[in-house]
C-alpha cells in the first residue's frame, strides 16, 4: 500500500506541475518567456549565445504573440514576445504598467507553391483581393497581369492564414487596412480575424510555413526567415512609391526611417520609403515594469533586465545574418531608457 501511494504521491505532483502552465520558476538562473514566432528564430540563437557567457537559462515558447499576452497577464512568465503593442483592453487587463522595447525588424512576405517557384509581382490590391477570397485561380488576369513573363498554372489557390492569435497576423492586416479600402471594411486589422471559409488554419509561422512547402497551389504570410529556411518563393510588392521591392533586412531597415516616439509605438507598414519594403515592422519584447509580484525575487528581476540590455545592444550583432534587420540607433536608445525604468520596490534595478 505505501508504494502504491508513492506512486500516486509523484503523478499528482505532475499534473500539479502540468496544470501549473508556463509558471514553472526552476532557479534563480531561468527566465521564461513565451510569445511572438515571428523573432523565434532570431530569439532561440541570441538567448543561447546568452547562456554561454552568462549562464542564465532562457526559456521561450513560441505559442504566438495573444497567447505569450495571455501568459503575461496571468503572470505566468517573465517577458513575452509580441509583434504588436498590447491593446488599451490588454494593458488595462494587466493590471500594472507594462513595457515595450523593440527587439529588431522583420518582413511579412507573401510565400506561395507554384511549379518551378517563379518570381511573382504582386501589388496590394491582388494581395488584399487573394486574402479576401475573391481571387481564386493562380491565373487570374490580375496575377497575370503584373506577372507577363511568368506562365502561370490554371490551378486554385488554397490560402493559408494563422489559426492562433498573431502578431504576424497583425502586422499584414494593418498593411492591408492602410492600403485596400474593402479589406479594412471587412477584415479590418488585428492579431486574430474573422477569415473567409475555406481558408486552412495554422500555427505559427512553422505551422503556415510547412503548410504551404507541401501544398501546390497555397499562399499564405510568414516571416522571411521561414521563407527562406524552406527554400521556398516569395513575392516582391509594390509599395507606396510604386516600385516592387523584395523584402530583404537592408530593404526593411529602409522603412525603418521614422521618427521613434519615447514608448516606441511605431508602424513600419506602408511606408513612404520608395526602396522601403512595405509590409515590415517591429517586434517587441514585454514585461511589467515594477518586477516584484508574484513572489518574484530582486535577483530575478536583476536578471530579466540584465539580460534585456543586452538583447538591444551586444546582442544585435545576431540580427541581420538570420535575415532580420538590427535596430536603429535610435530605437536602441529608446529601448535602453525604458529598461532603465524598470524598477524592484519602485527602486531603479540598474544604475
Amino acid at each position: 500500500m505505501f508504494k502504491w501511494l508513492k506512486v500516486l504521491s509523484f503523478f499528482v505532483c505532475i499534473l500539479i506541475v502540468g496544470f501549473s502552465g508556463l509558471n514553472v520558476y526552476a532557479a534563480e538562473g531561468e527566465l521564461i518567456g513565451a510569445g511572438a514566432t515571428f523573432p523565434q528564430p532570431l530569439y532561440s540563437k541570441m538567448f543561447d549565445i546568452y547562456f554561454q557567457q552568462h549562464k542564465i537559462k532562457i526559456n521561450y515558447q513560441g505559442i504566438g504573440s495573444g497567447g505569450g499576452i495571455n501568459q503575461l497577464i496571468k503572470k505566468t512568465v517573465d517577458f513575452v514576445g509580441t509583434d504588436a503593442f498590447m491593446t488599451e483592453k490588454e494593458l488595462k487587463d494587466a493590471g500594472a504598467p507594462v513595457l515595450h522595447i523593440p527587439t529588431c525588424l522583420g518582413a511579412v512576405v507573401i510565400t506561395y507553391n507554384l511549379p518551378g517557384n517563379p518570381k511573382l509581382k504582386l501589388t496590394p490590391d491582388v494581395i488584399a483581393h487573394i486574402f479576401l477570397g475573391n481571387i481564386k485561380k493562380w491565373n487570374d488576369p490580375k496575377i497575370a497581369g503584373i506577372n507577363k513573363d511568368v506562365k502561370l498554372p490554371d490551378l486554385s489557390i488554397t490560402v493559408v492564414r494563422r489559426a492562433d492569435g498573431s502578431g504576424t497576423t497583425y502586422i499584414f492586416s494593418e498593411y492591408l487596412s492602410k492600403v485596400s479600402s474593402a479589406w479594412k471594411e471587412k477584415m479590418g486589422t488585428g492579431k486574430s480575424l474573422n477569415w473567409p471559409e475555406g481558408f486552412i488554419g495554422q500555427k505559427g509561422n512553422p505551422g503556415v510555413a510547412g503548410y504551404i512547402k507541401q501544398t501546390p497551389g497555397a499562399v499564405g504570410y510568414v516571416e522571411l526567415l521561414y521563407a527562406l529556411q524552406n527554400q521556398m518563393a516569395f513575392a516582391s510588392i509594390k509599395n507606396k512609391a510604386g516600385n516592387f521591392i523584395e523584402p530583404t533586412p537592408k530593404t526593411v531597415s529602409n522603412a525603418a526611417k521614422v521618427k521613434i516616439p519615447d514608448d516606441t509605438n511605431v508602424s513600419l507598414t506602408d511606408t513612404s520609403a520608395k526602396d522601403g519594403y512595405p509590409i515590415s515592422g517591429f517586434t517587441w519584447l514585454i514585461f511589467y515594469k515594477e518586477q516584484n509580484y508574484a513572489g518574484r525575487s530582486k535577483q530575478r528581476a536583476e536578471s530579466l533586465a540584465k539580460m534585456l540590455m543586452w538583447v538591444v545592444t551586444d546582442g544585435q550583432k545576431y540580427v541581420e545574418p538570420l535575415q532580420y534587420s538590427p535596430l536603429p540607433k535610435e530605437a536602441s536608445t529608446a529601448a535602453q531608457k525604458i529598461i532603465k525604468s524598470m524598477t524592484y520596490n519602485g527602486k531603479p534595478i540598474l544604475n
